[in-house]
Protein backbone atom coordinates (compact mmCIF):
# COMPACT_ATOMS: atom_id res chain seq x y z
CA UNK A 1 0.00 0.00 0.00
CA UNK A 2 1.32 3.36 -1.34
CA UNK A 3 -0.85 5.61 -0.76
CA UNK A 4 -0.29 8.90 1.18
CA UNK A 5 -3.16 11.16 1.09
CA UNK A 6 -6.59 10.72 2.21
CA UNK A 7 -9.78 12.32 0.62
CA UNK A 8 -13.00 12.54 2.68
CA UNK A 9 -16.57 13.51 1.61
CA UNK A 10 -18.70 15.50 3.92
CA UNK A 11 -21.99 15.33 1.13
CA UNK A 12 -24.23 17.94 3.22
CA UNK A 13 -25.07 21.48 1.78
CA UNK A 14 -27.31 24.20 3.47
CA UNK A 15 -28.03 24.47 -0.32
CA UNK A 16 -27.57 22.84 -3.62
CA UNK A 17 -25.97 24.62 -6.36
CA UNK A 18 -27.79 24.78 -9.84
CA UNK A 19 -24.48 23.60 -11.61
CA UNK A 20 -23.16 20.76 -9.13
CA UNK A 21 -23.48 17.16 -9.78
CA UNK A 22 -21.00 15.75 -6.75
CA UNK A 23 -23.07 13.64 -4.35
CA UNK A 24 -24.55 16.31 -2.18
CA UNK A 25 -27.58 16.56 -0.03
CA UNK A 26 -29.80 19.19 1.62
CA UNK A 27 -28.39 19.38 4.99
CA UNK A 28 -31.64 19.81 6.60
CA UNK A 29 -33.41 16.55 8.68
CA UNK A 30 -30.33 14.65 7.10
CA UNK A 31 -28.27 11.74 9.51
CA UNK A 32 -25.56 13.83 10.06
CA UNK A 33 -24.51 12.15 13.51
CA UNK A 34 -24.93 8.90 11.72
CA UNK A 35 -23.02 9.48 9.13
CA UNK A 36 -20.26 11.26 10.65
CA UNK A 37 -19.95 7.95 12.61
CA UNK A 38 -20.24 5.45 9.86
CA UNK A 39 -17.41 7.54 7.91
CA UNK A 40 -15.51 7.00 11.05
CA UNK A 41 -15.78 3.53 11.15
CA UNK A 42 -14.87 3.23 7.66
CA UNK A 43 -11.85 5.30 7.71
CA UNK A 44 -10.65 2.56 10.56
CA UNK A 45 -11.38 -0.62 8.87
CA UNK A 46 -9.52 0.74 5.55
CA UNK A 47 -6.55 2.01 7.75
CA UNK A 48 -6.37 -0.64 10.22
CA UNK A 49 -2.80 0.51 10.92
CA UNK A 50 -1.43 4.15 10.90
CA UNK A 51 -0.10 5.66 7.47
CA UNK A 52 2.83 7.67 6.59
CA UNK A 53 0.01 10.15 5.73
CA UNK A 54 0.92 13.85 3.93
CA UNK A 55 -1.84 15.54 2.74
CA UNK A 56 -5.59 15.12 3.66
CA UNK A 57 -8.50 16.90 2.02
CA UNK A 58 -11.97 17.11 3.35
CA UNK A 59 -14.12 18.39 0.55
CA UNK A 60 -18.07 17.93 -0.39
CA UNK A 61 -20.83 19.03 -0.55
CA UNK A 62 -20.00 21.67 2.39
CA UNK A 63 -17.40 20.46 5.33
CA UNK A 64 -18.42 23.98 7.15
CA UNK A 65 -21.97 23.29 6.82
CA UNK A 66 -21.31 20.58 9.99
CA UNK A 67 -21.42 22.05 13.72
CA UNK A 68 -17.60 22.82 14.91
CA UNK A 69 -17.96 19.79 17.31
CA UNK A 70 -19.26 17.39 13.89
CA UNK A 71 -16.66 18.95 11.79
CA UNK A 72 -14.01 18.85 14.54
CA UNK A 73 -15.03 14.43 14.71
CA UNK A 74 -14.09 14.33 11.60
CA UNK A 75 -10.81 15.91 11.53
CA UNK A 76 -9.93 13.77 14.56
CA UNK A 77 -11.13 10.52 13.12
CA UNK A 78 -8.65 11.31 10.07
CA UNK A 79 -5.70 12.67 11.74
CA UNK A 80 -6.35 8.99 13.52
CA UNK A 81 -4.81 7.10 10.32
CA UNK A 82 -1.59 9.09 10.25
CA UNK A 83 1.55 7.54 11.63
CA UNK A 84 2.79 10.85 12.85
CA UNK A 85 0.16 13.79 12.80
CA UNK A 86 2.51 16.42 12.55
CA UNK A 87 4.13 15.40 9.28
CA UNK A 88 1.24 16.00 7.36
CA UNK A 89 2.52 18.60 5.31
CA UNK A 90 -1.09 19.51 3.88
CA UNK A 91 -4.60 19.33 5.60
CA UNK A 92 -7.25 21.58 3.46
CA UNK A 93 -11.07 22.01 4.24
CA UNK A 94 -13.35 23.13 1.97
CA UNK A 95 -15.20 26.64 3.30
CA UNK A 96 -18.31 28.04 1.71
CA UNK A 97 -18.83 31.88 2.51
CA UNK A 98 -20.66 33.16 5.24
CA UNK A 99 -20.78 29.82 6.87
CA UNK A 100 -17.73 29.67 9.11
CA UNK A 101 -17.56 31.93 12.13
CA UNK A 102 -14.05 32.45 14.40
CA UNK A 103 -14.89 29.20 16.75
CA UNK A 104 -14.78 26.94 13.83
CA UNK A 105 -11.83 28.54 12.08
CA UNK A 106 -10.63 28.23 15.46
CA UNK A 107 -11.09 24.59 15.91
CA UNK A 108 -9.56 23.80 12.62
CA UNK A 109 -6.43 26.11 13.00
CA UNK A 110 -6.04 24.27 16.32
CA UNK A 111 -6.55 20.57 15.34
CA UNK A 112 -4.24 21.10 12.36
CA UNK A 113 -5.72 22.27 9.29
CA UNK A 114 -3.16 24.45 7.33
CA UNK A 115 -4.98 25.38 4.12
CA UNK A 116 -8.49 26.47 3.13
CA UNK A 117 -10.43 25.92 -0.03
CA UNK A 118 -13.02 28.58 -0.53
CA UNK A 119 -15.99 28.58 -3.01
CA UNK A 120 -15.99 31.97 -4.07
CA UNK A 121 -17.26 31.23 -7.72
CA UNK A 122 -17.73 34.94 -8.76
CA UNK A 123 -17.73 38.63 -7.27
CA UNK A 124 -20.68 39.17 -9.36
CA UNK A 125 -24.09 39.48 -6.92
CA UNK A 126 -26.07 38.68 -10.34
CA UNK A 127 -24.37 36.32 -11.55
CA UNK A 128 -24.44 34.33 -7.54
CA UNK A 129 -27.55 34.51 -7.84
CA UNK A 130 -28.01 32.85 -11.35
CA UNK A 131 -25.68 29.64 -9.85
CA UNK A 132 -28.26 29.43 -6.54
CA UNK A 133 -24.84 30.49 -4.30
CA UNK A 134 -26.63 31.45 -0.88
CA UNK A 135 -23.45 34.16 -0.13
CA UNK A 136 -22.71 37.88 -1.30
CA UNK A 137 -19.66 39.01 -2.74
CA UNK A 138 -18.91 41.09 0.48
CA UNK A 139 -19.54 37.82 2.53
CA UNK A 140 -16.35 35.93 0.47
CA UNK A 141 -14.15 38.68 1.10
CA UNK A 142 -15.17 38.15 4.80
CA UNK A 143 -14.56 35.12 5.07
CA UNK A 144 -11.09 35.42 4.07
CA UNK A 145 -10.00 38.08 6.04
CA UNK A 146 -11.88 35.83 8.81
CA UNK A 147 -9.55 33.17 7.77
CA UNK A 148 -6.50 35.54 7.47
CA UNK A 149 -7.06 36.75 11.02
CA UNK A 150 -7.40 33.01 12.23
CA UNK A 151 -3.79 32.89 11.31
CA UNK A 152 -4.41 31.01 7.82
CA UNK A 153 -1.72 31.78 5.69
CA UNK A 154 -2.67 29.16 2.70
CA UNK A 155 -5.53 29.94 1.54
CA UNK A 156 -7.24 29.42 -2.10
CA UNK A 157 -10.56 30.45 -3.91
CA UNK A 158 -12.31 28.75 -6.16
CA UNK A 159 -13.69 30.91 -9.43
CA UNK A 160 -15.89 30.02 -12.62
CA UNK A 161 -15.95 31.46 -15.94
CA UNK A 162 -18.06 30.40 -18.52
CA UNK A 163 -21.10 31.26 -16.73
CA UNK A 164 -24.30 32.20 -18.56
CA UNK A 165 -24.72 35.65 -19.24
CA UNK A 166 -21.49 36.46 -17.46
CA UNK A 167 -19.04 39.15 -19.86
CA UNK A 168 -15.48 39.46 -19.67
CA UNK A 169 -16.03 42.76 -17.73
CA UNK A 170 -17.94 40.70 -14.85
CA UNK A 171 -14.43 38.17 -15.46
CA UNK A 172 -12.23 41.03 -15.24
CA UNK A 173 -14.03 41.98 -12.43
CA UNK A 174 -14.00 39.02 -10.36
CA UNK A 175 -9.90 38.22 -10.84
CA UNK A 176 -9.23 42.22 -9.43
CA UNK A 177 -11.15 41.03 -6.73
CA UNK A 178 -9.71 38.26 -6.33
CA UNK A 179 -5.65 39.17 -6.63
CA UNK A 180 -6.62 41.78 -3.76
CA UNK A 181 -7.52 39.48 -1.34
CA UNK A 182 -3.56 38.68 -0.61
CA UNK A 183 -4.82 34.75 -1.32
CA UNK A 184 -2.24 32.40 -2.37
CA UNK A 185 -4.10 30.45 -5.12
CA UNK A 186 -6.53 29.77 -7.04
CA UNK A 187 -8.77 27.31 -8.66
CA UNK A 188 -10.79 28.26 -11.89
CA UNK A 189 -12.88 26.59 -13.89
CA UNK A 190 -15.06 26.86 -17.03
CA UNK A 191 -18.79 25.93 -16.53
CA UNK A 192 -19.96 22.32 -17.73
CA UNK A 193 -23.36 21.54 -17.69
CA UNK A 194 -23.73 18.17 -16.40
CA UNK A 195 -26.99 15.73 -15.98
CA UNK A 196 -28.89 15.64 -13.24
CA UNK A 197 -28.51 19.17 -12.45
CA UNK A 198 -30.71 22.39 -12.56
CA UNK A 199 -28.99 24.14 -15.21
CA UNK A 200 -29.28 20.51 -17.37
CA UNK A 201 -32.61 21.04 -16.78
CA UNK A 202 -32.62 24.49 -18.52
CA UNK A 203 -30.51 24.01 -20.64
CA UNK A 204 -33.03 20.97 -21.80
CA UNK A 205 -35.56 23.72 -21.82
CA UNK A 206 -33.81 26.23 -23.94
CA UNK A 207 -33.56 28.67 -20.78
CA UNK A 208 -29.80 29.02 -20.39
CA UNK A 209 -27.37 29.09 -23.26
CA UNK A 210 -23.50 28.50 -22.72
CA UNK A 211 -21.15 30.77 -23.80
CA UNK A 212 -19.43 30.58 -27.57
CA UNK A 213 -16.76 28.44 -26.59
CA UNK A 214 -13.88 31.44 -28.17
CA UNK A 215 -15.23 33.61 -25.54
CA UNK A 216 -14.30 31.03 -22.79
CA UNK A 217 -10.81 30.62 -24.00
CA UNK A 218 -10.82 34.31 -24.34
CA UNK A 219 -12.10 34.36 -20.71
CA UNK A 220 -8.81 31.96 -19.76
CA UNK A 221 -6.14 33.44 -21.51
CA UNK A 222 -7.22 36.81 -19.35
CA UNK A 223 -6.98 35.02 -16.23
CA UNK A 224 -3.89 33.53 -17.11
CA UNK A 225 -2.76 36.71 -18.36
CA UNK A 226 -4.12 39.06 -15.32
CA UNK A 227 -2.66 36.18 -12.29
CA UNK A 228 0.79 35.62 -13.99
CA UNK A 229 1.10 39.51 -13.94
CA UNK A 230 0.46 39.06 -10.11
CA UNK A 231 2.93 36.30 -9.44
CA UNK A 232 1.12 33.58 -9.54
CA UNK A 233 2.54 30.47 -11.24
CA UNK A 234 0.04 28.64 -13.53
CA UNK A 235 1.39 24.83 -12.09
CA UNK A 236 -1.72 22.91 -13.80
CA UNK A 237 -4.78 23.75 -16.24
CA UNK A 238 -7.23 25.19 -13.76
CA UNK A 239 -4.75 25.92 -10.50
CA UNK A 240 -2.29 29.02 -10.03
CA UNK A 241 -0.19 29.51 -7.15
CA UNK A 242 2.23 31.87 -5.40
CA UNK A 243 5.42 30.21 -4.87
CA UNK A 244 5.09 27.43 -2.40
CA UNK A 245 1.83 27.50 -2.06
CA UNK A 246 0.88 24.44 -4.80
CA UNK A 247 -1.96 22.06 -4.34
CA UNK A 248 0.25 18.85 -3.02
CA UNK A 249 -2.76 17.04 -2.26
CA UNK A 250 -4.11 17.28 -5.85
CA UNK A 251 -0.84 17.05 -7.25
CA UNK A 252 -1.87 13.51 -6.02
CA UNK A 253 -4.68 12.88 -8.44
CA UNK A 254 -2.25 14.50 -11.76
CA UNK A 255 0.63 12.64 -10.86
CA UNK A 256 -1.35 8.91 -11.05
CA UNK A 257 -0.70 8.25 -7.54
CA UNK A 258 -2.66 6.35 -4.77
CA UNK A 259 -5.05 7.66 -2.72
CA UNK A 260 -8.09 6.32 -0.12
CA UNK A 261 -11.19 8.10 -0.74
CA UNK A 262 -13.46 7.93 2.46
CA UNK A 263 -17.24 9.01 2.40
CA UNK A 264 -20.95 8.47 0.76
CA UNK A 265 -19.87 9.10 -3.20
CA UNK A 266 -15.86 9.04 -2.77
CA UNK A 267 -13.47 7.66 -4.80
CA UNK A 268 -10.59 6.13 -3.76
CA UNK A 269 -7.17 4.45 -5.73
CA UNK A 270 -5.34 1.80 -4.13
CA UNK A 271 -3.32 -1.77 -4.87
CA UNK A 272 -3.83 -0.53 -8.47
CA UNK A 273 -8.04 -0.59 -7.57
CA UNK A 274 -10.11 2.34 -8.12
CA UNK A 275 -12.83 2.11 -6.26
CA UNK A 276 -16.06 4.19 -5.63
CA UNK A 277 -18.76 4.08 -2.93
CA UNK A 278 -22.30 4.14 -2.37
CA UNK A 279 -23.62 7.52 -2.89
CA UNK A 280 -27.29 7.51 -1.00
CA UNK A 281 -26.72 7.88 3.12
CA UNK A 282 -28.79 5.11 3.54
CA UNK A 283 -27.08 2.64 1.57
CA UNK A 284 -23.69 4.06 2.92
CA UNK A 285 -24.87 3.87 6.46
CA UNK A 286 -26.79 0.91 5.81
CA UNK A 287 -23.14 -1.25 4.81
CA UNK A 288 -21.55 0.27 7.49
CA UNK A 289 -23.68 -1.13 10.03
CA UNK A 290 -24.10 -4.84 8.43
CA UNK A 291 -19.86 -4.91 8.54
CA UNK A 292 -19.58 -4.34 4.90
CA UNK A 293 -16.93 -1.42 3.31
CA UNK A 294 -19.70 0.72 1.28
CA UNK A 295 -18.23 -0.12 -2.10
CA UNK A 296 -20.40 0.39 -5.38
CA UNK A 297 -17.63 -0.54 -7.77
CA UNK A 298 -14.27 -1.29 -8.03
CA UNK A 299 -11.95 -1.54 -11.31
CA UNK A 300 -8.14 -2.96 -11.43
CA UNK A 301 -6.49 -0.55 -13.41
CA UNK A 302 -4.57 -2.14 -15.92
CA UNK A 303 -1.03 -1.80 -17.36
CA UNK A 304 -2.64 0.13 -20.89
CA UNK A 305 -4.77 2.15 -18.46
CA UNK A 306 -2.42 3.64 -16.10
CA UNK A 307 0.23 4.29 -19.19
CA UNK A 308 -2.67 6.71 -20.77
CA UNK A 309 -3.59 8.15 -17.12
CA UNK A 310 -0.16 8.70 -16.40
CA UNK A 311 -0.27 10.89 -19.75
CA UNK A 312 -3.56 12.51 -19.90
CA UNK A 313 -3.09 13.67 -15.97
CA UNK A 314 0.36 14.87 -16.21
CA UNK A 315 -0.29 16.93 -19.02
CA UNK A 316 -1.97 18.91 -16.79
CA UNK A 317 0.61 20.19 -15.39
CA UNK A 318 2.99 22.95 -16.48
CA UNK A 319 5.65 20.51 -15.35
CA UNK A 320 4.46 17.95 -17.73
CA UNK A 321 5.47 14.36 -17.62
CA UNK A 322 8.80 13.14 -16.87
CA UNK A 323 10.58 11.18 -19.30
CA UNK A 324 12.69 9.44 -16.33
CA UNK A 325 9.60 9.09 -14.39
CA UNK A 326 7.60 7.39 -16.70
CA UNK A 327 10.01 5.05 -17.59
CA UNK A 328 10.78 4.05 -14.07
CA UNK A 329 7.15 3.54 -13.36
CA UNK A 330 6.48 1.14 -16.59
CA UNK A 331 9.95 0.28 -17.81
CA UNK A 332 9.05 1.87 -21.21
CA UNK A 333 9.49 5.39 -22.51
CA UNK A 334 6.25 7.23 -23.85
CA UNK A 335 7.82 7.24 -26.91
CA UNK A 336 7.46 3.30 -26.99
CA UNK A 337 3.92 3.85 -26.17
CA UNK A 338 2.61 6.80 -27.50
CA UNK A 339 4.87 7.76 -30.33
CA UNK A 340 2.95 8.53 -33.24
CA UNK A 341 0.63 10.76 -30.73
CA UNK A 342 3.08 12.89 -29.65
CA UNK A 343 4.48 13.80 -33.06
CA UNK A 344 1.17 14.33 -34.08
CA UNK A 345 0.68 16.61 -31.05
CA UNK A 346 4.20 17.54 -31.48
CA UNK A 347 3.34 18.82 -35.05
CA UNK A 348 0.47 20.68 -34.29
CA UNK A 349 2.48 22.64 -31.81
CA UNK A 350 -0.22 21.28 -29.33
CA UNK A 351 2.97 19.27 -27.12
CA UNK A 352 6.81 19.96 -25.85
CA UNK A 353 9.28 17.82 -25.69
CA UNK A 354 11.75 19.32 -23.50
CA UNK A 355 14.50 16.42 -23.48
CA UNK A 356 13.57 15.30 -20.34
CA UNK A 357 9.97 15.85 -19.83
CA UNK A 358 6.44 16.28 -22.46
CA UNK A 359 4.52 19.30 -21.11
CA UNK A 360 1.31 21.45 -23.22
CA UNK A 361 2.18 24.54 -25.30
CA UNK A 362 0.42 27.81 -24.57
CA UNK A 363 -1.63 26.72 -27.49
CA UNK A 364 -2.41 23.05 -26.21
CA UNK A 365 -3.49 24.58 -22.56
CA UNK A 366 -6.28 26.15 -24.91
CA UNK A 367 -7.00 22.82 -26.60
CA UNK A 368 -5.86 20.57 -22.98
CA UNK A 369 -9.27 18.44 -23.90
CA UNK A 370 -8.51 17.41 -27.44
CA UNK A 371 -4.86 16.37 -26.39
CA UNK A 372 -5.88 14.28 -23.83
CA UNK A 373 -8.51 12.54 -25.55
CA UNK A 374 -5.50 11.39 -28.22
CA UNK A 375 -3.94 9.70 -25.51
CA UNK A 376 -6.71 7.64 -24.82
CA UNK A 377 -7.67 6.27 -28.48
CA UNK A 378 -4.02 4.85 -29.42
CA UNK A 379 -5.56 1.31 -28.18
CA UNK A 380 -9.24 1.92 -29.94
Amino acid sequence: MTASSIYVHIPFCEQICFYCDFNKFFIKNQPVDEYIEALGQEMKWAVPHTIPLKTIYIGGGTPTALTTKQLKQVIEDVKACAADPSAVTEFTVEVNPGEVDREKLDMMKACGVNRLSIGVQTFHEKLLKRIGRAHSSQEAKDTVEQAKSAGFDNISIDLMFGLPEQTMEDWQHSITEALGLGIQHISAYSLKIEEKTMFHNWYRQGKIHPLPEDTEAAMYEELEAKVTEAGFNPYEISNFAVDGRESEHNKTYWRNEEYFGFGAGAHGYIDGIRYANLGPLPHYIKAIDSGSFPLRETHQVTAKEKMEEEMFMGLRMKEGVSSKRFTGKFQQSYYDIFSEVIYELTEKELLHDSGTSLHLTEKGRLLGNEVFEKFLLVYE
